[in-house]
């Protein structure tokens, strides 16, 4: 077997970048970014989609022999046709391969903190792209990462790597390539059809309670800076400005239209809060601005119209993720 020799050859190659010194750990949070390798303060969302990366017609042929191949965005990769050990090495699609359930044996730190996560990854390892003599233990017959993974030479060593770029394609895009490559791909696009029929209709009552024209901000701490985001940031973004359809104060809309969040200063923060503002709260982090006298006096504030959700089950834009995200909405704006 091809990994039976290669495992010995990549833990050799291991031992000899540890003695060089090692990188940072893309698992760990250290910006809003969402695509901090990735999910977590901030999930960096947005980018214009280039052509999506898609099975190849020369798959049947390979799947005989229990694989097929994959246009990943790096070119054709051949991974198993259907992969039983995935290791994900980005927070941000966890999520996306748990849904279709195909069984996970190492995953980031973020997503087995994830309290929506915490059942079905009971049994995962924690791992990272600096470990990488834990990720040959778990022997996986597939890696997922993010596109600026590092080690990706040695990772395509130890099992095929497909990596994806965050924000490169939209959620929906995103949900059906990991559909393409785990060979699930009609179950990854029955999720797109049923959650776009259920999201807009949970928009259209939502805007006739709240009218068409009101305002929604989504905010968050992080590092003691507090954050206001875009409409393609995790959060629940996507779902309240693009699948519901609600608008953004128009501030908002100006600050997060490069980078997709802005951070704001307690003086000022009442010009970005919105009719309504979903507050992403990290009981760890330093969330004292709730106690200023600046933040009692926001209208949104005043009439009970911030609704508070448990960030890091509420960080990211995997299917999961948006599940309960929507679960969370309908509840809190319809009641």
């Amino acid at each position: 077997m091809r990994k039976s020799i290669v495992a010995p050859l990549v833990l050799i190659l291991v031992l000899l970048m540890s003695a060089c010194g090692g990188g940072n750990d893309s698992g760990g949070s250290s910006a809003p970014s969402p695509s901090s390798s990735s999910s977590s303060a901030a999930p960096s969302d947005s980018a214009a989609p280039p052509a999506s990366p898609s099975s190849s017609p020369s798959a049947s042929a390979a799947e005989e022999s229990g694989t097929r191949i994959y246009e990943s965005e790096l070119g054709p990769v051949e991974v198993p046709a259907h992969p039983q050990r995935v290791v994900v090495l980005t927070r941000f699609l966890t999520g996306n391969v748990m849904i279709l359930g195909v069984p996970l044996v190492g995953v980031d730190e973020m997503s087995k903190q994830n309290p929506n996560f915490a059942e079905k990854l009971k049994d995962a390892e924690v791992v990272s792209e600096d470990n990488l003599e834990k990720i040959i233990e778990l022997n996986p017959d597939l890696i997922i990462g993010p596109a600026e993974v590092k080690n990706l030479d040695t990772l395509k060593e130890i099992a095929p790597t497909v990596v994806y770029t965050y924000g490169k394609v939209d959620f929906k895009t995103q949900q059906i390539e990991i559909g393409k490559l785990l060979n699930k791909e009609q179950e990854a696009k029955d999720w797109v059809a049923d959650f776009d029929a259920r999201s807009h209709k949970a928009g259209e009552e939502i805007k006739a309670k709240i009218g068409a024209d009101a305002t929604v901000s989504v905010i968050e701490t992080f590092n003691k800076q507090l954050y206001v985001y875009g409409d393609n940031f995790g959060r629940g973004t996507e779902i309240l400005y693009q699948q519901f359809g609600l608008h953004m104060p128009a501030k908002v809309e100006e600050a997060t239209k490069k980078d997709g969040y802005f951070a704001l200063s307690t003086e000022v923060m009442e010009d970005y809060m919105g009719d309504y503002v979903i507050f992403s709260k990290d009981a760890d982090q330093d969330n004292s601005f709730q106690h200023t006298e600046t933040y009692k006096k926001i209208p949104a504030v005043k009439n009970q119209h911030v609704f508070e959700a448990d960030a890091k089950a509420f960080y990211f834009n995997d299917p999961l993720s948006m599940e309960y995200q929507l679960d969370f909405f309908i509840r809190h704006f319809l009641g």
